[in-house]
Parts: C-alpha cells; sequence; structure tokens
C-alpha cells in the first residue's frame, strides 16, 4: 500500500529496543528529526515504543519512509496522518504476511525486523538490550557485512563490541544518497 518508487532509493533501518536509556532517547528525538529534515529515506517496523514517536515524528517531515508491520496489512486502518502521507506518495507500507496473519506475535516481529533489513543499505539501532532479540538482530547485520550505527555510549558497548560504527557528542550532518551520510560523526549511514 502506497508508493512502490520509495524502494528505488538508499534506505536506512532503524530499530531500538523496547526498554531504551533516557540518555539515547533524546538523541534518538534528535535523529529522528535531523532525518525527516534531511528527508532521509528510513524503513522500520515502528512498533517499539521509541519507533512509534520516530514514525510520528518521520510523518510530519516530506521524506520517504517504508513502514513494515509485523502482521498482514490486508483491511488495515489508516490514521488520518498515515492516509496524508500515502496520497502525498511519501509512505509505503510493506508486510512479508499473508491476509490471514492479522494479530503480531514475537515471532513475526523478528521475522519483519529481518525483512526490513532486506530493505536497508544500513541499519541504526539506538539501542539493544544487551543478550536481547534487538542485539541478535545486529550480530546478523555485521555478520551480513552491512553497515551497523549506533550511538557511542556506555549502554551500547555490546553493539560497538560488535563492530557497530558510533560516536559520541551531538548528531551530525546528513545527506541524502546512497552511503552519503555523516551521522553523529560517522561517515557510511
Amino acid at each position: 500500500m502506497g508508493e512502490p518508487s520509495l524502494l528505488d532509493t538508499s534506505r536506512l533501518a532503524l530499530f531500538c529496543s523496547i526498554k531504551c536509556p533516557g540518555e539515547l532517547i533524546l538523541k534518538l528525538f534528535d535523529l529522528a528529526k535531523e532525518l525527516r529534515d534531511k528527508r532521509v529515506p528510513v524503513v522500520s517496523g515502528f512498533h517499539a515504543p521509541m519507533d512509534k514517536e520516530c514514525f510520528d515524528i518521520l510523518l510530519r517531515g516530506k521524506g520517504p519512509v517504508v513502514w513494515c508491520p509485523a502482521r498482514s496489512i490486508d483491511k488495515m486502518r489508516l490514521s488520518s496522518e498515515e492516509k496524508k502521507a500515502v496520497d502525498e506518495g511519501r509512505l509505503l507500507i510493506l508486510s512479508p504476511f499473508p491476509a490471514k496473519q492479522r494479530r503480531i506475535s514475537a515471532k513475526q516481529a523478528e521475522e519483519r525486523n529481518r525483512f526490513v533489513v532486506t530493505l536497508s543499505e544500513r541499519v541504526f539501532v539506538a539501542y539493544a538490550d544487551p543478550g536481547g532479540k534487538t542485539e541478535t538482530l545486529c550480530r546478523e547485520v555485521v555478520a551480513s557485512g552491512m553497515p551497523l550505527l549506533t550511538f557511542a555510549s556506555r549502554h551500547n558497548e555490546n553493539l560497538l563490541a560488535l563492530g557497530a560504527q558510533g560516536k559520541s557528542g551531538d548528531v551530525g550532518a546528513v545527506e541524502k544518497g546512497p552511503l552519503s551520510v555523516t551521522l553523529n560523526g560517522v561517515k557510511g549511514l
């Protein structure tokens, strides 16, 4: 549902574990605003609380967004903001699940997250709970050779140890274009 040509652009996957330290919440809000303002194409499931907040921020902009729910999109009801974004050609809603899968499960969320990664050229994880499902996904991303980025923080030592790129300080400039973004001082986003 939405504009299929949004898949013709270089996309950034965005993830965050359900529980996120306050220090990283503020950085994530700043990042979402910058991604929105720079119209960087973002793909995510937008399911965890922080992901949902980022989705709302991104929808208030003009940049492309690909939303991948962990359920079927058949007969899915959209908010007025979501309908507007679809009508404007800046929101694409994709799901790998058949019409009969209308409820979200943990297994489907894991499958959806892998689907999101396959739609992306690079992955940004604001926070992954050590030993959690998001960290497991990060291990898969690193093993695939895809760029994994995060905020440099004591809270993300697990991701940095996996090989994620990160830097402390304010979020830097984010430029459009394939693999040409500098985020938080890190090239390759």
